[in-house]
Order: C-alpha cells, then sequence, then structure tokens
C-alpha cells in the first residue's frame, strides 16, 4: 500500500461508515439518521441506494460477519477497536452480500479505512479482508453443519442474537421453520402505504402505482419514496406495515358498538392516524395518550379527529374518564420487526424482558382500569415473544376476575390463515409478509 498517496474513498461508502457507526456506537436508529443523512448529502440516486443497502444490510448480517471475522482476527474480535469493526463489517457485507467485485470491495474498503481509521489501522483491515475473501461465503459456512446445537447454529447462519432464535424455537416448535422466520428477517421490507378514510382510499394508492395489500382493505405497497408522494406529504395518507394495519383494522372492528376510543400509547401516531380515521368515519370519539410530548406532537399531525394527551399512560386514570374501547399497543422489545429495525437485534437483550413485561402489565392494567363495563380491551406488540404475548394475557386473566378473552378470529379477514394462537392473532413475517405482530382482544364484564 502506498502510504504517501493521499486517501481517495468514495463519498458514499465515507457515509455508510458514519451512519453505521453512530448505530452501532452511538445509539442512532437506522431509520431516523440514514434518510437526513442521505438528504443532506449530493450523492445521486444510484449511490444513495448503495448506501442504504450497505447500511441496513451490514446492520443485520453483522453478527454472522463478525463470526467470519473472528476466524481471521489474530487477536479476540470483542477487543478490536470499534473503528476497525465497523469497517471491516461494511467490507465483509459488500463481498458476500452486494454485486460488489471481490477486489473493488476489498481495495474500496482499505481506502475508506485509510481516511477514516489512519495508514496502520488499514493495514489491518487489508489483511483481515483478503483472509476473508480467499474463501466463498458457503467455504466459511460449511464449518457451522457440524455445530450440534440447533440455537447456536441458526444464529450464526442467519445472525440473530441465541435468545431471539431460542424465543422463536418455542413458539415455532421446527426446525425448518424457525430457518424460515429468521431468514424472512434479513430481507428488507418494501415500504407499504396506508389509506385514511376520509381522506384517502385503497384505490387512491392504487392509483399511484401501488399493488393492494393481501389482508388490510386500506393498503397498497409503495411505488416509490414514500416521502415524495403528494398524499404522504399533505398528510392524506402514510406510512404503516400492514400488520399494524391490521391490529388498528380488528380493533376498530370489535370497538365498532362503543362510542368512545382511547389510544394508549399512541406516539409515533401510524396506528392513531387509521383508528381515527375510522373512529371519524363511524362518529365515535377518539383520544390519545403518549407520554413523549414530541411524540404526542406527531400524533396530532396525523390523526383526523381528536384530543391528545401527554403523559403516562399507567396514569390514565388520573383523567377520571372511561372509555367504549381501549388499545394498548405497549413498548415491547421490537423482535418483531427486525427487517425494519436491523440494529434492535443486536441492542436489545433478553435482560430487558423483566422491565418491559412489568411496564407491558401495569399499562394492561390501566387500560382495563378505564375501560367501561362491556368496553373492548385491545392489547398489541410488535413482538412474538412468550413473555410478553401468551404470559401476559395469561396473567391479566389471572389478575382481573372482571375481564374475559375475546377471539379475535370473526374480525380477521376471510383470508387470513395461520395467523391464530387460541383466541389471540400472531402474525409472522415468514408466513402472511407483515411484522410479526400480536394482538388479544378482551371484555370487561362488570
Amino acid at each position: 500500500m502506498d502510504s504517501f498517496r493521499k486517501p481517495r474513498p468514495d463519498a458514499s461508502r465515507v457515509l455508510s461508515f458514519e451512519v453505521f457507526s453512530e448505530v452501532n456506537n452511538g445509539e442512532a436508529y437506522a431509520n431516523l439518521i440514514l434518510p437526513r443523512a442521505l438528504s443532506d448529502s449530493s450523492l445521486d440516486q444510484r449511490d444513495r441506494s448503495f448506501v442504504t443497502e450497505l447500511v441496513y444490510g451490514a446492520l443485520r448480517m453483522q453478527g454472522r460477519h463478525d463470526w467470519i471475522l473472528q476466524q481471521v482476527s489474530d487477536r479476540p474480535w470483542n477487543e478490536v477497536d470499534a473503528g476497525i469493526v465497523n469497517v471491516a463489517r461494511l467490507g465483509v457485507h459488500q463481498l458476500f452480500e452486494m454485486r460488489v467485485p471481490t477486489h473493488a470491495a476489498v481495495s474500496a474498503t482499505v481506502e475508506l479505512a485509510r481516511k477514516v481509521l489512519g495508514e496502520s489501522r488499514a493495514t489491518y483491515v487489508n489483511a483481515l479482508l483478503r483472509k476473508v475473501s480467499a474463501k466463498t461465503l458457503e467455504e466459511w459456512l460449511s464449518p457451522l453443519e457440524e455445530i450440534e446445537d440447533s440455537v447456536a447454529r441458526l444464529a450464526v447462519r442467519y445472525s440473530h442474537p441465541e435468545w431471539i432464535v431460542s424465543a422463536y424455537f418455542d413458539l415455532l416448535r421446527e426446525y425448518d421453520e424457525v430457518a424460515l422466520a429468521l431468514a424472512a428477517n434479513n430481507v428488507p421490507a418494501v415500504p407499504t402505504l396506508v389509506s385514511w378514510p376520509g381522506r384517502s382510499t385503497q384505490q387512491d394508492l392504487v392509483a399511484l402505482g401501488g399493488a393492494a395489500t393481501t389482508y388490510s382493505s386500506y393498503g397498497a405497497s409503495s411505488p416509490g419514496m414514500p416521502g415524495e408522494l403528494d398524499l404522504v406529504r399533505t398528510r392524506y395518507a402514510g406510512v404503516q406495515d400492514e400488520g399494524s394495519q391490521l391490529v388498528a383494522d380488528v380493533f376498530s372492528k370489535a370497538a365498532s358498538q362503543q362510542d368512545d376510543w382511547l389510544d394508549l400509547c399512541a406516539g409515533p401516531g401510524g396506528k392513531a392516524a387509521l383508528v381515527s380515521s375510522i373512529a371519524m368515519a363511524s362518529h365515535k370519539q377518539f383520544f390519545a395518550n403518549e407520554i413523549s410530548a414530541s411524540r404526542a406532537n406527531l400524533v396530532e399531525q396525523v390523526i383526523a379527529q381528536g384530543e391528545v394527551w401527554v403523559g403516562d399512560g399507567r396514569k390514565i386514570g388520573e383523567h377520571n374518564q372511561e372509555f367504549g374501547a381501549v388499545i394498548a399497543d405497549v413498548p415491547c422489545t421490537g423482535i418483531g420487526a427486525l427487517r425494519r429495525r436491523p440494529e434492535v437485534r443486536w441492542r436489545r437483550k433478553a435482560s430487558d424482558l423483566a422491565g418491559l413485561s412489568q411496564l407491558q402489565s401495569e399499562l394492561l392494567d390501566s387500560a382495563i382500569g378505564v375501560t367501561k363495563p362491556g368496553g373492548v380491551i385491545a392489547y398489541a406488540t410488535c413482538s412474538p415473544h412468550m413473555a410478553e404475548t401468551k404470559v401476559q394475557v395469561t396473567s391479566a386473566l389471572k389478575r382481573h376476575s372482571n375481564i374475559r378473552q375475546i377471539s379475535v378470529a370473526p374480525y380477521l379477514p376471510t383470508n387470513l390463515s395461520g395467523a391464530t394462537v387460541g383466541e389471540s392473532m400472531q402474525l409472522w413475517t415468514h408466513r402472511h409478509g407483515t411484522d410479526a405482530m400480536f394482538l388479544a382482544l378482551f371484555e370487561r364484564i362488570s
């Protein structure tokens, strides 16, 4: 390597490194900072697409990339400088997951390293990537078949923490289906648009060039960048996964005989926008609550009508008001939306479950407490984890003798199969093409 030549990394890889590092080391969220970084850049559309694929893809697959890099590193990989780790991950992703020629993946990544890390560290990156590129991905992964532990083997192959793989085994039981579920998390989600009744229709979205969603009567795939569509920019329609649309739809149908609806955990507003629109179209009163003032402001910008409160959902009773229907889409691990939030799989830990489970229980208790006798309570998460779903339902029924679970089945689309567990709805990405949303319905009987 000519250490006297000034490094000339391309701008797209520099931006990729900056965003990737901020997510991995600065606790930022890729879906928030990447669009902003791209907007502020002078990159053309082709380079923006490259950055998007590289950042999101490397975040998803970095567990497997690390497993490979550990084998060529002369020191424990968890002791290597964070800058080297991040540059090397980006390099390995180009080698094995993108349409970048081997020599270009190595040389361009080394140029990036020279710029952002310095000559000596770039030399180390060069050595790592040349060793990695000496084998195909299939050759690197072939030793996995010798690992007897199915959880450990799938964790490496599909780049997930073992605790998530184990949780999927608890729910799906079959090795092949767990593999399908993990693989589905590594396929980027196509943006899905949602129409808001009274403001737009599914037909309006289809007319733009999108394909109607399979199960939701409100959605369509996005024909381009959602933020560039007039319907989205003018807040006549939004962007929302089909699974979340189904949660809002099922709740609204179950609550159709009730006059006043509350969204207990409404931020940032996607679900509230759809539920409030349905409520307005059917002459219901709508209320929303959100603990974060900034997120509550986002809710106010997208709901069709109604009142937005800022406060802790666990203290909603302080408003001295009861509702015919309450939906609690509670904070959760988010492991049902890993294709959309790639960093979550590495940021969340199994140890987070205890605190989240306690919060979920308290929010559900609060929702039950402000529901009128005869009213409906919906409990939803974007996680399929048993502790956040089935266990919460069972525990709530034990704590509250004044509720009973009611089946979601009458409210589901007729073409939706394989989506129920007992009386609850459980969607799966590999089965339904949606986020793995969970929904349970209860009736307050006294």
